[in-house]
């Protein structure tokens, strides 16, 4: 299993949308970078991903897990890009902000922070592990 980090705009697609899209799961769609796109081809079926609120909030609001691996976004006229189906797991009841997982130096390394415009991002196990423990603070 691997861990992941995917950004939404809570506008857009927010957990709560991704709550009510229900068993069923959602399409993980729309992402146009070529970088973001290979992680979406690298995710496997059971894969956790934290769900980030990009723009407004800038924050892990919860947990969705990979229910169908990559296939052609249907929002892409080219044909060129990807998308997975993403099913909702859990919302934390305290969101995890930006600044406090740039507060933390074993998180320092993470593409969140370093590459701050990436959409969809690998999340190793220990940073994932540490995350999860921010949650329950």
């Amino acid at each position: 299993m691997k861990y992941w980090l995917m950004k939404s705009e809570p506008d857009v697609w927010s957990i709560d949308q991704q709550k009510k899209a229900g068993i069923k799961g959602a399409p993980w769609d729309g992402v146009r970078n070529y970088q973001a796109a290979k992680n979406l081809k690298s995710m496997s079926k059971g894969d956790l991903c934290f769900f980030y609120h990009s723009n407004i909030g800038k924050e892990i609001v919860g947990i969705v897990k990979v229910i169908k691996e990559s296939y052609i976004d249907k929002t892409d006229k080219t044909g060129r890009f990807v998308a997975v189906t993403v099913q909702f797991k859990s919302k934390f009841s305290k969101p995890i902000t930006l600044e406090s997982i740039k507060k933390n130096k074993d998180l320092s390394h993470l593409a969140l922070i370093k590459q701050s415009r990436l959409s969809v991002m690998p999340v190793d196990y220990k940073s994932w592990k540490i995350i999860n423990n921010m949650s329950k603070i």
